[in-house]
């Protein structure tokens, strides 16, 4: 198994958003973090030949992420048809093993069907944007009705929350970290070069 460190300098080559769009969060995932949350779950045998969704894949870091770690198939579905051309073009940068599959659709109404065991990988909105309150939460129902294991990053704080609805939803959290996420500036309302933000992944096991 490649280390998580090497795993993070080979996606050092994803390309981030052209137009990112403030209303739906589109945030780059930094390539350390999501190292980390693809080699915790390969660590966990959820990776290796199985099927990857990748729920709202954005320019394809956590999916690309993935499909260099030996699954039998990745899947990133994504809303935005320029950030699914840009994903594209960064799997043939990244030049995964595993076949990728790109799909243009809504994450939260995802119009996908896994017969077989599936892990997500997802970053969803924090719901940081006004009107957008618990934009995660329908990223959770999704990731719910299609896999048997997720893992997800979260605004800090979040533990409550994503524990009681794992509950609700006949899931439970076996696992919960904390990681930085480094947010570059790409919008007018940002003032700094970059800050990092506190964030929370979780493993959820549903049932």
């Amino acid at each position: 198994m490649a280390t998580k460190r090497s795993l993070a300098t080979k996606l050092g080559v994803v390309a981030g958003f052209e137009r990112p769009d403030a209303a739906l969060e589109q945030y780059p995932t930094p390539p350390e973090l999501a190292a980390h949350v693809v080699h915790l779950a390969d660590l966990h045998g959820d990776v290796d030949g199985r099927t990857v969704v990748d729920l709202g894949t954005g320019t394809g870091m956590l999916a690309l992420a993935a499909a260099l770690r030996g699954p039998a198939r990745v899947v990133g579905l994504e809303l935005d048809a320029d950030a699914l051309a840009t994903a594209g073009a960064n799997e043939r940068r990244v030049a995964a093993s595993a076949p990728v599959h790109w799909v243009r659709g809504d994450a939260t109404r995802s119009p996908l069907a896994v017969a077989e065991p599936a892990t997500v990988v997802m970053n969803p909105p924090f719901g940081a944007q006004d009107g957008n309150r618990n934009a995660d939460r329908a990223f959770l129902d999704a990731a719910s009705d299609i896999s048997d294991v997720s893992y997800s990053i979260h605004n800090d704080g979040s533990r409550e929350f994503v524990e009681a609805f794992a509950a609700d939803e006949g899931g439970e959290v076996t696992h919960a970290f904390a990681a930085e996420f480094r947010v570059d500036a790409q919008f007018d309302h940002h003032t700094e070069d970059a800050r990092d933000i506190d964030t929370e992944v979780y493993r959820i096991e549903w049932t």
